[in-house]
């Protein structure tokens, strides 16, 4: 929980008009998702690229830094310039899309391209959920973060056990969770939005922390599809 969480009020989230900032949000996790994208075909099509990052140290050099990048983003929104806060963003974009590279590797890429467009209609129906709903979503706060917090442990244990069933009840079970999320988070960020007021290096803040969580949202949702649809090279 970053120090904004604790003082916002999640309820009163039609009290002004934060559509523009929201489409802010959104801009910024297009951005992103961008910026993942373009980086990951390239080094997909760069085969030594390939080679230096998952046959080497690198990889792990790279998942540590995605990790504390997520983590300062989240709990410094509230010291960071907005300068800096885009910065990390752009870079959290660049790793994750050297980390994703592999995914060509081990999916056609049609199959690919159909996770992503069917993750996409997902995301989206459950983001405009999460912002017209009236309906309070954090009082479902505590048990999406205890489903999170199973499904790291499970899928974690499952590295060990390697059971294909158990495999697939966790791409379900994350595709549903994430889903989930998606409308929880979207409605947290609009409130985020009206506690910030007429703050603008908080709202600017705001943005690009709205578009990490956003992002990793909609990538879960991607990696679990495509895990749990997507057709493999042979």
């Amino acid at each position: 929980m970053n120090e904004f969480d604790k003082e916002y009020n999640y309820l009163n989230v039609e009290s002004i008009d934060t559509t523009q900032q929201m489409v802010g949000v959104f801009g910024w996790m297009f951005i992103g998702l961008l910026i993942s994208a373009v980086c990951a075909i390239y080094v997909a099509s760069t085969p030594n690229f390939v080679y230096n990052i998952f046959a080497t140290n690198l990889y792990w050099v790279l998942f540590i830094a995605e990790f504390g990048l997520v983590i300062a983003l989240s709990a410094m929104i509230n010291k960071l310039s907005n300068i800096t806060m885009s910065i990390m963003f752009i870079l959290f974009s660049i790793i994750n899309g050297l980390t994703l590279s592999v995914i060509f590797y081990v999916f056609e890429s049609q199959s690919i391209f159909l996770c992503f467009i069917v993750a996409a209609g997902m995301f989206g129906s459950m983001a405009l959920y999460g912002l017209v709903t009236k309906k309070d979503l954090t009082t479902f706060g505590a048990f999406f973060t205890m489903g999170l917090i199973g499904l790291i442990i499970a899928s974690l244990t499952n590295l060990f056990l390697k059971n294909a069933m158990m495999d697939i009840l966790l791409s379900i079970t994350g595709i549903v969770i994430f889903v989930a999320l998606t409308a929880y988070d979207t409605q947290k960020i609009k409130s985020y939005m009206l506690n910030a007021q007429e703050d603008r290096r908080l709202i600017a803040n705001i943005k690009i922390y709205g578009a990490l969580t956003l992002y990793l949202d909609f990538i879960n949702i991607f990696l679990k599809l495509l895990r749990l649809l997507g057709k493999g090279k042979k």
